[in-house]
């Protein structure tokens, strides 16, 4: 596992930067060599590995972010709890859990697969591209969030009617929609009939 930092920025005011290395698989999800995390987003994409949680609370309101204005990539959007890729030889399991407890300073009460997604979604607006192979968790938060600010602006959680308002009128991750949809068995199987997922 690489010493870096995983709060290690992708670079500071002179642009020398940490490599952060991600891990490239194939079609399948098998690991095939590892790539420097900002090189692997450049067009057209290489295929890594990646995760994205859902956690909810007791209510199943669903808990987004905002990521942080000085993220290289997509700041200042809404998008899931939290999302981001394993060091090479990382569980993705691990790396959730890991992130979602660096990013908000909670650990999930219950986090559970469910399921992986492929996706290649070009950032308008940065021109990076997301060519994930993307493992996903859902699970419960039952701590008082303390988010690290410069990985998260903002955080709210929302129900199914709340988030379709608010996907209405912010910008959001260019992945979100992809992930929640793959998501959603296993969120409504966590989160029960009455929450409307």
């Amino acid at each position: 596992m690489p010493i870096t930092s995983a709060t290690t920025t992708n670079g500071s005011s002179n642009g020398a930067a940490d490599a952060i290395l991600l891990e490239l698989v194939d079609a399948d999800g098998l690991t095939i060599g590892t790539a420097e995390k900002l090189a692997a987003h450049q067009p057209p994409g290489q295929l890594h590995r990646a995760f994205s949680v859902f956690l909810f609370d007791e209510r199943g309101r669903l808990l987004l972010q905002r990521r942080a204005l000085g993220k290289y990539h997509s700041p200042g959007v809404w998008s899931n709890t939290c999302c981001g890729h394993p060091y090479p030889g990382e569980a993705p399991f691990a790396a959730a859990a890991r992130r979602t407890f660096e990013e908000l300073g909670v650990s999930p009460s219950l986090m559970a697969e469910a399921g992986t997604v492929r996706y290649n979604h070009p950032d308008p607006a940065s021109g990076l591209v997301e060519q994930e192979y993307n493992h996903l968790y859902v699970g419960l938060v039952q701590s008082r969030l303390r988010p690290d600010p410069e990985e998260v602006g903002d955080t709210a959680y929302v129900t199914p009617a709340e988030l379709a308002e608010r996907h209405a009128k912010d910008t959001f991750s260019a992945w979100f929609m992809t992930v929640l949809d793959a998501a959603r068995p296993a969120v409504r199987e966590l989160t029960g009939p009455s929450a409307g997922w």
